[in-house]
């Protein structure tokens, strides 16, 4: 047995079992977070609400985590760490219980950013309890990688495990599930841990809820404006002006007051490294590209009419992509390979699955096409999470290794809500310009589209439709044929952009000459997630 470094747990605890149900308390958290990206149209009309309204309920659960991130600490200071694991997953339990009785969109809300809140303080827990375990370096990047590889997977591990339940159960029945599957390690850890803290009591006085509060709002505002800025069209809507004039005054407030206090909630100095703005470069690249596959999941569903059991299914390649990206990942970083060779190998994958799905994208296919691209996808993306991470936290000294943790969670989650943000600008510009450029070509004396109406119209009426409704049949069936162009044509149009933002990543990282000098490893063995 490994020697214990601080007696967190009883002794009869072995401590591979410590192991396991530590990781295991991140993973009902995990599962909740991207919970309603599962089946957003049986979310919907669960609440009664519209597509945008689902995706915002992600994105506050994702600005809770990221807003709460650096005020967690000091509650881990004040409480011993089995009160902390007691408090944080009995009020993660209450709030999957009010989401399983409430149908109330707007209830939702406000919860589902709490439980971004207590997500970021179980998370933070249960990481830096298991790295106070570990003495070896290899240790701890081996648990930071299956942490993340946890994580990026939960996407498709959601889809995979909830279809069949969504499909027999009401949508609510996920957040039940969720609430059982805390149970198991809420009793170990009442059982197994023991009252130690580290150090005395610091009193919760001179809290920074000022900063967490600007930060948190700046956040929100950026989720709003870029979910649904596109439904009002944008700075012509006064709730998104208003928002993004609230994001300069508030931006401009937080950046003054964290230069003026003394313990800045996120030490503006790490912007002073350059390798840690090219790290932030490269994760949010790799953020914009990875939420691009919603785009092919969307297609499964509308072009080739794939039921939400099919497209988990065919995901599996896109979830054993992921894993065996992570583990790849992981090797290379203990054998301290250059991050420029996984970088690149990394983004090539994703260069490569853009470049097959551009030419694939089609109104009749195969399923069976798709395989190896969802699984180069789900490896490129494995391959460059877990060492931009590293590469981003050792970039700046350790002492401010919390900030560059918690401004890389920023820029993830600023590159989830920018890639829906541009998927919808896109998907309505592209699908007009195309219906637009479908219209000028096709006319009434056009013969395809003679031959077209004139065969759907005799079809319909050998099946017993009167003729004056088969023609406007037919017509109808002609624009749906157009609709089915237009998205696929979008879908071509985007990854063709993608595949040009992959090509300059990939020259940015070989011809950057700096991003040799910097060691890729963990400094910190109290470090705690981005």
């Amino acid at each position: 047995m490994a020697k214990r470094q601080m007696p967190f747990f009883k002794k009869w605890a072995p401590e591979w079992l410590i192991k396991i149900i530590l990781f295991s308390m991140t993973l009902p958290g995990i599962i909740i977070f991207f919970l309603p990206l599962a089946n957003v149209n049986a979310a919907a009309g669960y609440y009664g609400s519209e597509p945008a309204d689902i995706q915002f309920s992600v994105a506050l659960f994702y600005a809770g985590y990221v807003g709460f991130y650096s005020l967690e600490r000091r509650f881990f200071s004040f409480l011993a760490a089995k009160e902390y694991f007691l408090l944080f997953t009995t009020l993660q339990i209450l709030a999957c219980l009010v989401c399983y009785f409430t149908r109330e969109i707007y209830i939702l809300f406000p919860v589902r950013f709490m439980q971004g809140m207590l997500f970021a303080g179980n998370v933070n827990l249960s990481l830096t309890l298991i790295f106070t375990r570990l003495s070896s370096e290899r240790g701890r990047e081996i648990s930071f990688s299956v942490f993340f590889g946890i994580l990026i997977c939960a996407l498709p591990f959601n889809n995979l495990i909830t279809a069949d339940l969504i499909d027999s159960y009401n949508f609510n029945i996920v957040y039940k599930t969720a609430i059982f599957s805390y149970l198991p390690g809420l009793i170990f850890l009442t059982l197994a841990m023991s009252n130690y803290r580290t150090h005395a009591r610091f009193h919760l006085y001179k809290l920074d809820w000022q900063s967490f509060g600007l930060f948190s709002t700046i956040l929100v505002l950026v989720g709003y404006i870029t979910i649904f800025g596109q439904e009002y069209y944008w700075l012509e809507d006064n709730r998104i002006l208003g928002s993004v004039i609230g994001i300069v005054v508030l931006g401009g407030i937080s950046i003054f007051r964290q230069q003026a206090i003394k313990r800045p909630y996120i030490d503006l100095r790490i912007f002073k490294y350059r390798n840690f703005k090219v790290g932030l470069l490269i994760l949010f690249v790799m953020y914009i590209c990875r939420f691009a596959s919603g785009i092919v999941n969307n297609y499964f569903a509308s072009e080739l009419h794939l039921d939400p059991f099919h497209i988990s299914y065919i995901n599996i390649f896109n979830l054993a992509g992921l894993v065996a990206g992570v583990i790849i990942a992981c090797c290379m970083v203990l054998q301290k390979k250059n991050i420029r060779y996984i970088w690149g190998f990394g983004f090539l994958m994703l260069l490569i699955f853009h470049g097959l799905m551009y030419y694939s994208f089609d109104v009749q296919a195969d399923e069976f096409n798709y395989y190896i691209p969802l699984f180069l996808q789900g490896l490129g993306v494995g391959l460059i999470m877990v060492p931009t991470i590293i590469f981003i936290i050792s970039s700046v000294p350790a002492i401010i290794g919390p900030s560059a943790a918690a401004t890389a969670l920023a820029v993830r989650y600023l590159g989830f809500c920018i890639s829906i943000a541009l998927i919808n600008f896109f998907e309505l510009f592209e699908k007009s310009r195309h219906y637009n450029a479908f219209q000028d070509h096709l006319s009434a004396v056009d013969s395809a589209v003679k031959n077209f109406l004139h065969q759907q119209t005799a079809k319909l009426i050998s099946r017993g439709m009167p003729e004056d409704k088969a023609v406007k049949a037919a017509n109808k069936l002609l624009v749906g044929r157009m609709n089915v162009q237009d998205h696929v044509r979008f879908a071509m149009d985007y990854y063709e952009m993608m595949m040009w933002l992959l090509a300059a990543s990939l020259l940015l990282i070989f011809l950057f000459p700096y991003l040799n000098r910097t060691a890729l490893y963990l400094k910190s063995r109290r470090l705690s997630p981005a």
